[in-house]
């Protein structure tokens, strides 16, 4: 059994996605102005931008760019300080419970259990989504067969590896059927086979629901493979914004994402942040590897 989208009924299917009366879709992510400050500390600084439904928007920058409170913010896990923001039409600050129906997200913190199987994972998670107990076996025999885990879903998860992992959060992200997906570091602790299993998944998710993805990431393969549209942030300021293939030219005939990046940040992706944030993604990676 496939996840289909010939039917709102479907767990697959994405009802949410709206189009201009001229047929152009709009934009399932519209940013504008947005900051955040903790104290005298500004994390966002006047962050103007916007994602057009159906499409990927990587979100680049060191350690302590910014992009974690950003993420933080357009999931309703942070207020802004200022600015406003609107996910598919819902109000930021004004309708976070709307926002929080619209969107699905997947941290880099684990967020499966390892006591439970896979498909226990995902009753925990139909159930804290208020998925109608009638929908909830189909829903999730849905998701695990979308996500390849079909057979594992009778498994402990603590016999997954990195991959299945991952793959099994983003199913249990998608089970409400959001619009916009949210993903932080997807791909951070992978091997390479896994980490194109992941990418393959997050392209049938674009392709066949018209799911609009925003990932923050550090690997610039990622980036370039993945993403319609980067925007790299330094110091809290979104400071480029523009395809990859556009921002590879701006710099050179030969450029890569890697020579993009040092470009217009003057720094690698490894520097920058502080001891929490190499804590975080050094524990990430242990779970995952």
């Amino acid at each position: 059994m496939t996840m289909r989208n010939d039917s709102p009924s479907e767990v697959g299917a994405s009802p949410n996605i709206s189009m201009q009366s001229n047929g152009v879709l709009r934009d399932a992510i519209t940013v504008q102005a947005l900051s955040k400050r903790f104290g005298s500390i500004i994390a966002v600084d006047q962050l103007t931008f916007s994602c057009t439904t159906g499409s990927t928007f990587g979100l680049l920058g060191a350690n302590g760019a910014g992009k974690s409170t950003l993420i933080k913010m357009l999931t309703t896990l942070l207020p802004p300080s200022s600015g406003t923001a609107r996910i598919v039409d819902c109000d930021l600050v004004r309708e976070p419970a709307a926002v929080r129906h619209k969107i699905g997200y997947v941290s880099q913190m684990l967020s499966a259990d390892g006591e439970l199987t896979g498909y226990e994972n995902l009753l925990v998670a139909a159930k804290l989504h208020l998925i109608p107990r009638a929908e909830r076996s189909l829903r999730i025999a849905q998701a695990l067969e979308f996500m390849d885990l079909g057979e594992a879903g009778r498994r402990s998860v603590r016999q997954y590896s990195g991959g299945m992992i991952r793959r099994l959060e983003i199913a249990q992200s998608m089970l409400h059927r959001p619009s916009v997906l949210f993903l932080d570091e997807p791909s951070i602790g992978l091997d390479p086979a896994a980490k194109r299993v992941l990418w393959e998944r997050i392209r049938q998710l674009r392709r066949e629901f018209g799911i609009t993805v925003l990932l923050t990431t550090h690997d610039m393969e990622e980036a370039d493979q993945l993403c319609d549209t980067i925007g790299i942030m330094h110091r809290g300021q979104l400071v480029v914004l523009d395809t990859p293939a556009a921002l590879k030219a701006a710099v050179s005939s030969t450029a890569t994402m890697d020579n993009v990046f040092i470009h217009f940040t003057g720094a690698t992706c490894s520097e920058g942040g502080e001891l929490r944030d190499v804590s975080r993604a050094r524990i990430t990676h242990h779970r995952l590897g």
